[in-house]
């Protein structure tokens, strides 16, 4: 783990970017210089995030972040990047609940000047849970926190997916909703089966994977409940932090309407994929962090819905990050940084974890 390769996240010039943004820039402000560009050890591999600063007497943010629509060249993660969406997603939260959305300022739907479309928001200061090496390994700040700072910070995070639930108007998230018929979380698996198709297009299948949706297909909850406005990629690593309270939070490229545990199933396995692969690399992580009735608990208490079919949604978080991990894998395959093993599954790497919960023996482990 600690010498595996990072993957390619992208194949354009961080240079290049910095000198068309600065002409992009002059456009909608006159007289500005962009200066202090650079590119974050945290960028992911789907949309981009480029830093930058801006000189002018009256800039409306000084402090910017650019989120940039991934690079067709780089084998995207996702089949479309829709960065309008994005931003009305942000400037609706911000508009109708508490959360500390960045402010969203400028909306760029030409691909001409950086070579795909971007927003622009302000760039808050803080850290970042970090996912390389991830915080429940030793050696970063969460992770040498003491307990009672470590249950803030959770606690503080679940606050966050309970407001939004809460305070968000689901007739403004109309436009998040999947296509098709039937239920929210019906219409959201269908998606995601659908995104999985995409990614085996000509390419192996992932017999663990189609088990999983068999699995869903099996076990589909009575009572799905209401649904809200999902954050999406709703876990800690997509949040700044003020010591141990939210700053900012960030990433709402998935925002979806869908059940809260849609939600509350991404979080607590999100934090399970770091947690097993710790423990598997003889680390013993952060146990007693982020554990699933933890977070349901406080939940419960933050809104008064009682997280129920939560073996059901745990297991459609693990089965939707198998899917983006074969992507990421397919995408190093293509750029020769690995080889398509005999066993196609062996290339999701919490393959172990996902197979114990289609067998029903994952949450009666150790």
């Amino acid at each position: 783990m600690a010498t595996a390769p990072r993957p390619r996240t992208t194949t354009r010039d961080p240079g290049e970017l910095g000198r068309r943004l600065t002409a992009w820039l002059g456009t909608r402000l006159p007289g500005a210089d962009v200066t202090g560009v650079s590119v974050p050890e945290s960028n992911g591999m789907s949309s981009e995030t480029l830093l930058f600063d801006i000189e002018h007497p009256e800039p409306p943010l000084r402090a910017c972040a650019l989120r940039l629509a991934a690079d067709p060249d780089a084998y995207t993660i996702f089949p479309t990047y829709d960065m309008a969406r994005q931003h009305r997603t942000m400037s609706l939260v911000a508009e109708h609940t508490d959360l500390p959305v960045p402010c969203v300022l400028w909306l760029e739907e030409d691909p001409e000047p950086l070579g795909a479309p971007f927003f622009v928001m302000e760039r808050a200061e803080g850290r970042v849970p970090p996912d390389v090496m991830p915080y429940t390994y030793e050696g970063n700040w969460l992770h040498s926190a003491t307990d009672a700072q470590r249950a803030r910070l959770e606690e503080a995070s679940v606050s966050l997916i309970a407001r939004l639930h809460d305070q968000f108007p689901v007739k403004e998230a109309e436009f998040l909703a999947a296509p098709g018929e039937g239920s929210a979380l019906r219409r959201h698996v269908e998606a995601q089966r659908a995104y999985y198709d995409w990614v085996v297009a000509g390419l192996p299948a992932s017999p663990l994977i189609e088990r999983g949706f068999d699995w869903l297909a099996e076990h589909w909850p009575d009572d799905e409940g209401e649904p809200v406005l999902n954050w999406g990629d709703a876990r800690i690593g997509n949040v700044i932090y003020d010591g141990f309270e939210p700053a900012a939070v960030l990433d709402w490229e998935m925002a979806a309407v869908a059940p809260r545990e849609v939600d509350l199933g991404w979080t607590v396995y999100l934090h399970r994929f770091f947690q097993d692969l710790t423990v598997s690399f003889g680390q013993p992580g952060l146990p007693d962090f982020l554990r699933r009735d933890s977070v349901e608990r406080r939940y419960a208490e933050l809104t008064g819905h009682t997280p129920r079919d939560m073996e059901f949604y745990t297991l459609y978080a693990a089965l939707r990050h198998a899917v983006v991990m074969l992507r990421v894998a397919y995408r190093q395959v293509h750029f020769g940084e690995v080889l398509v093993p005999a066993d196609p599954d062996a290339m999701i790497l919490h393959r172990a974890s996902l197979d114990a919960m289609v067998r029903g023996t994952y949450w009666s482990e150790p």
